[in-house]
C-alpha cells in the first residue's frame, strides 16, 4: 500500500488535488494542517466541507476543542495510528497539508525531548517579563533554520524550540532527521509550487471570501467556546485578526489587509521550510498535477 505526501504553501489547491487523487486511488486523506485538528474552525482555515470531500474518507480533522493545545509527539501518534489503519484495509493514504513540521513528524524518526518545567518556567518568565523580541533573537543566533520556520508570534513555538536548546545542548533543527531515518521510506512526496504574483491573488481572493462566507461569526462563536483559554488556536491566521476587529481594535479592512498580509509571510515560510526536503517532487500550475503524480506512483 502507498503512502502518497501532497504538501507546499497555502492556498495553492492542495486539498482538492488530494480528493481527486483520492477518488483515482480508491484512497483515504490524512489532514497535516495543524489548525485544521480544531472543531469549528472551518471558514478561517479553509477546511474541506463535506461536501468537497466526494465521500473520500478524511482523518485528522476536528479532533480538539480551540481551548485545547496540540503538540507535534501528540499528532504523530494518532496519524501514524491512522495510516496502519487505512493500509490495513488495503488502501492507499494520501498526506495532505502545508504544516512541515507535522507532515516530517509521520514520516520520519523525530526525537521530542521531554520538557522541564525549570527552563520552561524562565522562558515564559523572560516572555511574561520582556516580550517575544529577545527569545526570537536568541533563537535567530543559536539555530538560525529554526527561526526561519517559527512564525515569531508563535511564542509557543519559540519558547519550545529555545527549551529544547537548552535541553539537548543542540539545535532544535537538530531533531529533524535526515533522509536515512525516515520512518516510511516508500513514501512518495509532491509539492505544489506557483509564482509569488499569483500565490499573493489567490491568497487575497481567499480572505475575502473568508469574510463573506461568515468569518465574523464563526469567531464570535469560537470565543464563546474559548478560544481564548488556549495558546493554540488563538493564533491561527484569520482569526486573531478577526478577533481584533469583533474587539474594536481594527475595522474590518484594516483586519482582511492584515490577515493577507501575515498569510503572504506564512506562505513563503512553508516554501522556506519545504525547499529544505530534496525527497519532494515539486509541481507547478503549468503541469497537469493528477497526471504528474499518478504517472510517477505508477
Amino acid at each position: 500500500m502507498r503512502l502518497i505526501v501532497i504538501c507546499g504553501a497555502t492556498a495553492t489547491g492542495k486539498s482538492d488535488l488530494a480528493v481527486t487523487l483520492a477518488q483515482h486511488l480508491n484512497a483515504e486523506v490524512i489532514n497535516a494542517d495543524s489548525m485544521q485538528l480544531y472543531r469549528g474552525m472551518d471558514i478561517g482555515t479553509a477546511k474541506i466541507t463535506m461536501e468537497e470531500r466526494k465521500g473520500i474518507a478524511h482523518h485528522m480533522l476536528d479532533l480538539l476543542d480551540v481551548h485545547q493545545d496540540a503538540n507535534v509527539a501528540w499528532y504523530q501518534e494518532k496519524a501514524r495510528a491512522v495510516i496502519s489503519e487505512i493500509h490495513g484495509k488495503d488502501k492507499d493514504a494520501i498526506i495532505v497539508g502545508g504544516t512541515g513540521l507535522y507532515i516530517k513528524a509521520i514520516l520520519d524518526e523525530l526525537n521530542f525531548p521531554d520538557t522541564d518545567p525549570v527552563v520552561r518556567a524562565e522562558l515564559e518568565l523572560e516572555f511574561a517579563t520582556k516580550g517575544i523580541a529577545p527569545l526570537f533573537e536568541r533563537l535567530e543566533k543559536l539555530d538560525p533554520a529554526a527561526a526561519l520556520a517559527i512564525d515569531k508570534a508563535n511564542s509557543r513555538r519559540v519558547i519550545r524550540a529555545l527549551e529544547v536548546i537548552k535541553i539537548t545542548g543542540k539545535p532544535f533543527t537538530a531533531n529533524l532527521p535526515r533522509e536515512e531515518s525516515s520512518r516510511y521510506p516508500f513514501a512518495q512526496q509532491f509539492g505544489l509550487v506557483m509564482d509569488r504574483e499569483t500565490l499573493s491573488e489567490r491568497i487575497s481572493i481567499r480572505v475575502d471570501r473568508m469574510w463573506e462566507k461568515g468569518l465574523v461569526d464563526e469567531a464570535q462563536g469560537l470565543l464563546q467556546a474559548g478560544i481564548m483559554q488556549g495558546t493554540t488556536a488563538q493564533r491561527a491566521l484569520g482569526y486573531a485578526q478577526v478577533i481584533a476587529q469583533i474587539e474594536g481594535k481594527v475595522s474590518q479592512e484594516e483586519a482582511q489587509e492584515e490577515t493577507k498580509r501575515a498569510t503572504r509571510q506564512y506562505a513563503r515560510r512553508q516554501e522556506t521550510w519545504f525547499s529544505r526536503d530534496d525527497r519532494i517532487t515539486w509541481i507547478s500550475p503549468v503541469q497537469n498535477a493528477l497526471e504528474r503524480i499518478l504517472e510517477s506512483i505508477n
